[in-house]
């Protein structure tokens, strides 16, 4: 906090003159200019810092009420072409932050170049809100507020079965997680266009579906054979996707087991991105925009995932009760041909619950990407041109040796955690 009143008035008075420099700008000339300006601002700022510098909190609330008037009277005596009260809002902040100078003046600074910068990128916010949003991404980012915001801290933190594997707040953060990679996804997608080309996309894609990727961008090496290539980089880069997604599921649920699968992970994702990028060295610069379609994240999906979650946990440990360790590992490649990210956060699941010890656990969570791989080559084959298909199985192959030997460096380097 500044100690000597002057430079807390400076202070006040910069923020009014940072604020009515913009406004100065965008008032207009002739009879329809705004009432306020530069000088109108900066006297403003600095009555609020004297006011309240000098003076007690009932001459600030005097000198506030006065202000307020003399606003209301600009606005009725102004032009009313505009209906707008965004000047004379920000003369209101001006006074307020002008107050706040004195005991908080950074605080008060650092909130009026937020409001100056507010009043500058108007245009393109309102782009943006009008041109780039849509009512249904305004709906899914109010979802994810609720569940985050809202629902998610009203949910008990403990166990509600009898194996200790059904915390709802747990299964609330792994849906917020979901809902939020999903979203990324969708939103990488809206900005990359061509100028980043398939294989940025596909990486975000994969942050929603892989396979689903697979299938899309196959569906493009058909319709233009000249994009292949990089139709084949976008697939496989969606396989880097999902290994990010994966790699964040299982970082909420268990870090002890992410911290064993860091190595395989990381190795596998090193690999196929290398790969990716050699498919897409020499594409044209000019391969067509990618189009992002559906939203952000399906509420459906989402719930289903947990769903899946909680119900390949339970029979996972049933497994580990009737067969031990060889019924989890059996499990967890059955269940990866249903879904790859449910099985493998259910192992993660058993892990953090200690029902499965993290080496054990990493060779299940393996075990689940392996066999989900099996999808992913038909669908290459059957959505898209035979070579962006024999491309997609050398990065699917790709991606199962860098997991596998990983996972062989980490055994041979010393005894699973």
């Amino acid at each position: 906090m500044l100690a000597r009143p002057e430079w807390t008035l400076l202070i006040a008075l910069a923020i009014g003159l940072l604020i009515g420099l913009e406004r100065e700008r965008h008032k207009g000339d002739g009879p329809t200019r705004a009432p306020a300006g530069l000088r109108t601002f900066a006297i403003v700022g600095l009555l609020g810092g004297l006011t309240a510098t000098f003076g007690d909190s009932g001459l600030v609330l005097v000198v506030g009420a006065l202000v307020g008037v003399g606003i209301l009277i600009a606005y009725a005596l102004g032009d009313r072409s505009d209906p707008g009260l965004t000047g004379e809002v920000a003369l209101i902040a001006t006074y307020v932050l002008g107050v706040l100078a004195p005991t908080k003046p950074i605080l008060a600074l650092e909130v009026g170049i937020v409001v100056a910068a507010l009043l500058a990128f108007r245009v393109q916010l309102h782009h943006v809100v009008r041109e780039r949003i849509t009512d249904q991404d305004l709906r899914d980012g109010l979802t994810f507020a609720i569940a985050a915001v809202v629902i998610l801290p009203l949910l008990p933190n403990r166990a509600i079965d009898p194996y200790g594997l059904l915390n709802p707040f747990a299964l609330g953060r792994l849906a917020v997680v979901a809902m939020g990679l999903s979203a990324v996804g969708y939103i990488a997608q809206r900005l990359v266009g061509a100028r980043y080309g398939l294989l940025v996309a596909g990486l975000a894609s994969g942050l929603v579906s892989s396979t689903a990727a697979v299938v899309a961008m196959g569906g493009r090496s058909r319709a233009s054979p000249t994009a292949g290539s990089a139709s084949a980089a976008g697939a496989v880069a969606s396989l880097v996707g999902s290994l990010g997604y994966l790699t964040a599921l299982i970082g909420a649920v268990s870090p002890n087991l992410l911290a064993v699968l860091a190595l395989p992970l990381g190795l596998a994702a090193g690999l196929i991105l290398l790969y990716a990028a050699w498919l897409v060295r020499g594409t044209p610069r000019d391969t067509e925009d990618v189009t992002p379609t559906g939203r952000a994240f399906n509420g459906l999906v989402v719930a289903w995932f947990v769903v899946l979650v909680g119900g390949f946990s339970l029979l996972s440990e049933q497994l580990v009760i009737w067969l031990g360790t060889p019924g989890a590992l059996v499990g967890a490649g059955v269940l990866g041909l249903a879904d790859a990210h449910a099985a493998a956060i259910s192992m993660a699941t058993l892990n953090a619950n200690g029902s499965l010890a993290s080496g054990p656990a990493a060779i299940a969570v393996l075990l689940t990407f392996t066999t989900n791989m099996a999808i992913k080559v038909p669908a290459a084959f059957m959505s898209g041109s035979r070579p962006y298909g024999i491309k997609v199985v050398w990065g699917v192959l790709l991606l199962l040796v860098g997991l596998w030997a990983g996972e062989a460096i980490m055994l041979l380097s010393g005894p699973s955690l």
